[in-house]
């Protein structure tokens, strides 16, 4: 694989393109966790999701990684799938790191890829799909295609705000401000 200012602009295209995927993934994982926190949190549109990549995309020592991890993991094939479940895993838990941003931001979004992976899934015919059996992606058949998918609800969802903890500046900065 070669990475060039081009190359890195074509898989911004394409994950900017994926919102009608993301989005319905990132507000499913939403729901579930805000189900498991007791706490309500804000859906994503896919507007604010394109705005977001943008932004991803904009930094680009960030952006240079994540469209190397994206177009692995959009290649990325095993014969018999399953020796291959680790590196697709290795994958997607960075990818979403990454996209998340810095720590603690990014150490939530390599554990939310593992919540999102377990709810995208590719189904007999390569497409993948939701853990409500929504469509999910394009039909792919390559092992890397649900995890992909899964890192970049994670990342994004990680990332863009919704979640009331987010709200409002840490109580725990010190300044050196009276």
């Amino acid at each position: 694989m070669r990475l060039t200012p081009e190359r890195v602009a074509d898989e911004y295209e394409w994950v900017r393109g994926r919102a009608d995927v993301v989005v319905p993934v990132v507000n499913e994982v939403r729901a579930g966790l805000g189900d498991l926190f007791e706490t309500d949190v804000d859906d994503v549109t896919a507007d604010a999701y394109r705005e977001e990549v943008a932004v991803v995309f904009a930094d680009g020592d960030r952006a240079v990684n994540v469209a190397a991890l994206v177009a692995l993991l959009r290649d990325l094939d095993v014969a018999h799938d399953y020796p291959g479940f680790v590196v697709d895993e290795i994958l997607g838990r960075e990818l979403a790191g990454t996209i998340a941003g810095t720590q603690p931001l990014r150490l939530l979004g390599e554990a939310t890829f593992h919540y999102a992976d377990v709810s995208v899934h590719a189904d007999e015919e390569g497409e993948a799909r939701s853990a409500s059996g929504e469509r999910a992606g394009d039909a792919r058949e390559v092992a890397g295609a649900d995890d992909l998918d899964a890192a970049l609800a994670a990342g994004f969802q990680t990332r863009l705000p919704g979640w009331d903890w987010q709200d409002g500046e840490s109580p725990f900065a010190v300044t050196d401000e009276p």
